[in-house]
């Protein structure tokens, strides 16, 4: 993966699964314990944490490890937005500024000049 562009498309897929491994617990956590039902929601999670983690790793390859930290504040937004369509939880004004601050730094985060890389690292002193 060298294309940074495909790059930030693989990291947000990946920040989508982290945040449906919430939604697929919250349910898990509501039926009857060692259930077939639960066990099964639970290795969901489990695999998705894992196919999550793998495409971190692919990810930091590419993307800077601060500009992939910033980015991965959108599992926020993504957690407000299931918590709406799975759960009916009710989305607050404060809930929409605070999403709104969240894509308003990773925009301007994203955006922003990088200083050159020149593949000379800094010596100790």
């Amino acid at each position: 993966m060298k294309n940074k562009a495909v790059a930030f498309l693989v990291m947000h897929v990946a920040f989508l699964l982290y945040a449906l491994y919430a939604v697929i617990g919250k349910i898990g956590a509501q039926t009857d314990f060692l259930s077939p039902r639960f066990i099964l929601l639970y290795g969901i999670v489990f695999i998705l944490l894992f196919v999550y983690a793998v495409l971190w790793q692919q990810v930091l390859k590419v993307i800077p490890l601060t500009i992939a930290t910033a980015n991965k504040t959108i599992t926020i937004v993504w957690g407000i937005l299931f918590g709406f369509v799975f759960f009916k939880e009710a989305i607050s004004l404060k809930m929409i500024i605070g999403a709104i601050v969240i894509l308003a730094g990773i925009l301007l985060l994203c955006t922003a000049p990088t200083e050159p890389d020149t593949g000379v690292e800094a010596e100790d002193e």
